[in-house]
């Protein structure tokens, strides 16, 4: 009897790490533009740039080598490959960015809506194709793994924390477009990414 399983090919990976990406480093640029926030670990690396003008990319890559362990050791080898992969892609384009794209005008609700959408988007992808962008989604993969608990949801309350102590840096105003933009993402993942609903690998 053939697996009932339909397996992902190298080749369908690789598409879905670029694409995912891909679609996280536009809504990233229009985080920037609107000088917005987001959570988890780009949420750190946004206040880092925002506080010290380093490149996002350099600073997301950097924050996120710490998770590496704990995904090779709880979630194996192949899916810490694959998010090494796509931190990696999603730091080179968010780098690349400002040469290819630019905004004349954006508004911040809209920035935060749509913004929020695409990285809802792109991090659906990569969940389903065993990947992630490390950090607090590494964490909540787990969670959803061990204990049942969907990885939007948990991701949600983190990224609520995080926005909610960034009130001391950032124009309060910004960080309630921020959470605009916190709920498109991740009401995105607690509805689309739920276990057993997905089962290609």
């Amino acid at each position: 009897m053939s697996d009932p399983i339909d397996r992902h090919t190298l080749l369908e990976d690789a598409q879905a790490l670029i694409t995912g990406t891909l679609l996280i480093a536009l809504g990233v640029a229009m985080f920037k533009h609107a000088g917005l926030l987001t959570g988890g670990t780009a949420g750190l690396a946004f206040l880092l740039h925002y506080a010290s003008g380093i490149g996002f990319g350099k600073l997301f890559f950097v924050l996120n080598l710490p998770f590496y362990w704990i995904a090779w050791r709880r979630m194996g080898h192949v899916f810490t490959a694959k998010t090494f992969a796509a931190v990696a892609l999603l730091s080179v384009f968010t780098e690349l960015q400002p040469f290819v794209l630019r905004f004349d005008m954006l508004h911040p609700l809209y920035a935060a809506v749509l913004g929020g959408l695409l990285a809802g988007a792109g991090f659906l992808i990569l969940f389903r194709h065993k990947a992630s962008l490390g950090g607090v989604g590494i964490v909540a993969l787990l969670l959803q793994q061990d204990r049942g608990w969907r990885a939007g949801k948990v991701q949600m309350v983190v990224d609520v924390c995080i926005l909610v102590a960034a009130l001391f840096v950032v124009d309060p105003l910004r960080i309630g477009y921020s959470l605009v933009g916190a709920l498109a993402l991740n009401l995105t993942l607690a509805v689309n990414h739920k276990p057993g609903r997905y089962v290609a690998m």
